[in-house]
């Protein structure tokens, strides 16, 4: 069994992997988590299905993301709002890890989802953060670029 992309560390076929096979996603977390494995693992159809209605079909091959010259290598979860079993709405805020041209780079965002027929959706995000880290530029013992407040080697370097 392979490890989930999402950072969860559990196994891709007990984390993320059903929910791209089309299980609907407990949470805003989970599908958040669900997303970026998607991208991780060029399952493209996912994340255009998990859009919110409004919005499906507006991202050509799911946007920016899903170049294949982009490579993602990490997630971590900042903060969540509501979101669970029980809510209608969510916002999930987490800073995505990424390989482009040789540099590590980081998209933080706080992105907001809905529930379209019981199950959850992407609305949209803002970007709180789109920074290079930069080729060997950022330190261990610097601060890590997704905000948290962590040295890098504590936070998304580690």
């Amino acid at each position: 069994m392979s490890q989930c992309s999402c950072g969860s560390g559990k196994g891709y076929d007990e984390c993320c992997g059903p929910i791209i096979a089309g299980m609907p996603a407990p949470t805003a977390e989970a599908l958040m988590r669900s997303r970026f494995t998607a991208f991780a693992r060029g399952h493209l159809g996912h994340i255009e299905q998990t859009y919110a209605r409004a919005k499906r079909g507006k991202h050509g091959a799911a946007g920016a993301g899903s170049s294949s010259a982009v490579e993602w290598v990490g997630l971590k979860i900042l903060d969540t709002v509501a979101g669970d079993a029980g809510d209608e709405t969510g916002i999930v805020e987490f800073a995505a890890r990424y390989r482009l041209e040789n540099r590590i780079e980081v998209h933080r965002e706080r992105s907001n989802f809905q529930r379209e027929n019981g199950q959850w959706v992407y609305v949209d995000g803002v970007v709180t953060i789109a920074a290079d880290a930069g080729s060997g530029k950022l330190g261990r013992n610097d601060p890590c670029l997704c905000g948290s407040g962590k040295k890098y080697k504590k936070c998304c370097g580690g």
